[in-house]
This record gives C-alpha cells, sequence and structure tokens, in this order.
C-alpha cells in the first residue's frame, strides 16, 4: 500500500480538486484507494458525498476507535472516503498533548494496507504538527504551486523546513496548479521554470471554470466534464505519478 498526500503550506492552490480527481482516477484504474479529509473545512467530503456525522474524532487519534469505522462509501467503485469533521480543528492540539509523536498519522494508516492499495490524504494548508505527521506517513507529496511569486515562496519554505528537519526531498514533487498561461508571469514561470521547481511534473493543471463546477456538481471531472482540458491534465498527472504509487 502506497501513501499520496496532496499538500501546501498555503491555502487556494487547488489542493482539494487534484485529491478528489487523483484519488477517482486511481480507483478507476484498478487501486481500492481510499480518501482520508484531514482539512476541518470538509471540501473533499462535500465532493464525494460524505457524511460528516460519521466523521473521526479524538478516539480514533488517541487509538481507542479503529479508523476502519469511520470508513464510508462514495457514489464510485474502489474508492472510500475517510470524511472531515470540524472537530479536527483541534488535532493539532490532540497530537501534542498526547505525545507530540510524528508517527501517529502512520500507525492509523498501516492497518488499511489489508483492504486498500492507496491512501490519498487531502491535508489542511499549514505546518504544523499535523503536517509533520503527514511528512511521516506519506510515500509520495504531491505540492500544488501556482505560477505566481508568493505560491512558490510558500514551496520554497517547505523544501527547506525539510532539510533543516532531516527529511528526504525526494517526496516532495510540486506540480503546477491553477495556471493561466494567457498571463506573463504564469507562462514565464511554467516555460522556465525556478530552482526550487527542478523536478516539477510535467502535467500543469489550468486555471479553468470546469474545475470551479466541482462544487456545483459534487463530482471529479472525469465524471462531469470528462472531455475537459482540465480533466485531461489531472489524467497526465496521475499517469506521472501511478507506476510509483501502484508499487507494494
Amino acid at each position: 500500500m502506497k501513501t499520496l498526500a496532496i499538500y501546501n503550506l498555503k491555502g487556494g492552490v487547488g489542493k482539494t480538486a487534484a485529491a478528489v480527481n487523483l484519488a477517482y482516477l486511481a480507483a478507476q484504474s484498478g487501486l481500492h484507494t481510499v480518501l482520508w479529509d484531514l482539512d476541518p473545512q470538509g471540501a473533499a467530503t462535500w465532493y464525494l458525498h460524505g457524511d460528516t456525522a460519521k466523521a473521526p474524532d479524538k478516539a480514533v487519534w488517541r487509538g481507542s476507535s479503529p479508523i476502519g469505522r469511520r470508513i464510508v462509501e462514495t457514489p464510485y467503485d474502489n474508492l472510500h472516503l475517510i470524511p472531515a469533521d470540524l472537530e479536527t480543528r483541534h488535532l493539532d492540539v490532540w497530537l501534542r498533548k498526547d505525545d507530540n509523536s510524528h508517527d501517529r498519522l502512520r500507525a492509523l494508516i498501516e492497518p488499511l494496507s489489508e483492504q486498500y492499495s492507496l491512501v490519498v490524504l487531502d491535508c489542511p494548508p499549514s505546518l504544523s504538527h499535523v503536517a509533520d505527521n503527514v511528512f511521516a506517513a506519506a510515500d509520495r507529496i504531491l505540492v500544488p504551486t501556482v505560477p505566481t511569486h508568493l505560491s512558490l515562496r510558500a514551496l520554497m519554505t517547505l523544501i527547506d523546513y525539510f532539510k533543516a528537519n532531516e527529511l528526504p526531498r525526494a517526496r516532495l514533487r510540486p506540480f503546477w496548479s491553477m495556471a493561466d498561461r494567457r498571463r506573463g508571469l504564469h507562462r514565464g514561470l511554467i516555460e522556465q521554470p525556478p530552482k526550487a521547481m527542478k523536478d516539477v511534473c510535467a502535467a500543469v493543471i489550468p486555471y479553468a471554470a470546469s474545475v470551479e463546477r466541482m462544487g456545483e456538481t459534487r463530482a471529479p471531472l472525469e465524471v462531469s466534464e470528462p472531455s475537459s482540458y482540465a480533466a485531461e491534465c489531472y489524467r497526465a498527472l496521475w499517469a506521472e505519478n501511478a507506476n510509483y504509487l501502484r508499487r507494494g
């Protein structure tokens, strides 16, 4: 089983749309997939018609209730969901209060290998104790990065954090997100990526109305608008990462 995190310490970069679309594509490719919505905003849960009444609570994180009991079905074959809950806004406090460990999330995920081939984590936008748990648990961390200087600064902060804490830089894979090639800045950064984007994915996710309409359709693009350019780009992003995530 592999764990894929979609993470950025900056919000508003297309993180949840990527998590939902990649999880759906993984499931349709034959991987038994579960998406864990760690963001208390619950956008991924909304997209996948999750019932937040069955969301994880403090008991799960403290080990007195198995995470498997919180898993719910989605409308799609091979794709299940661990819904978000507003109470998880306290998660950073819970983790620090208990034992300050960076391995709690990984320990919760490990039993899922009996049923699932891939866990996708939709992560909250923060550099926190929760993020430390994500970094320890994830095999690959895709970082959606808008082609702007502020978004690049957030990526460089993350890279510096990995270096300072001796975390494996190879786990991080940035990709351009919400890109608008009509804008000179976006086009220039995509065509000549800075050093921080040296290992950027080839697929570029556009700023597109079809992605915004996911909030209306509550469905991955492959379901609602499979012929859209954005859907094609998500397919390309999945294809770039599929071989690695398929390995046992």
